[in-house]
């Protein structure tokens, strides 16, 4: 579903420690809902420069999530870069309207994402 050899040597340079490109979608998933919930903060503090920031590294992150899909795995590809641009553009107007919901609205996604990606990653660890 991912081609795992261009973020985990992305993270492997920055001597951050992973254990597998699996953890390393997991640690992706993860970051996007810290960094929401501080953009979060930092609406409800009235700070845009925090926020801004924030919703940025979102941003990054899930740009990497998109780059790192394996076209050749099939359908599954496909439907994720489609989800992922939506989640990009809620982040976009999450950003210009300081609307917390719309972040509210990408992190129940990207739990979603999360749990079914612990699952999937845990049944074929299994087999």
């Amino acid at each position: 579903m991912y081609n795992n050899n261009l973020a985990y040597n992305a993270y492997a340079q920055n001597n951050i420690g992973v254990e597998s490109p699996e953890k390393l979608v997991q640690m992706m998933y993860e970051g996007v809902l810290r960094f929401n919930m501080q953009a979060k903060r930092s609406i409800n503090d009235a700070d845009i420069e925090r926020r801004t920031y924030w919703i940025n590294r979102s941003n990054a992150v899930i740009s990497e999530l998109i780059n790192i899909l394996d076209y050749n795995q099939g359908n599954v590809a496909h439907y994720l870069a489609g989800l992922y641009q939506r989640q990009l553009v809620l982040l976009l107007e999450a950003n210009i309207h300081n609307d917390s919901t719309k972040l509210d609205e990408v992190n129940q996604v990207m739990k979603g994402l999360l749990e079914a990606w612990r699952e999937s990653t845990n049944v074929a660890n299994q087999l």
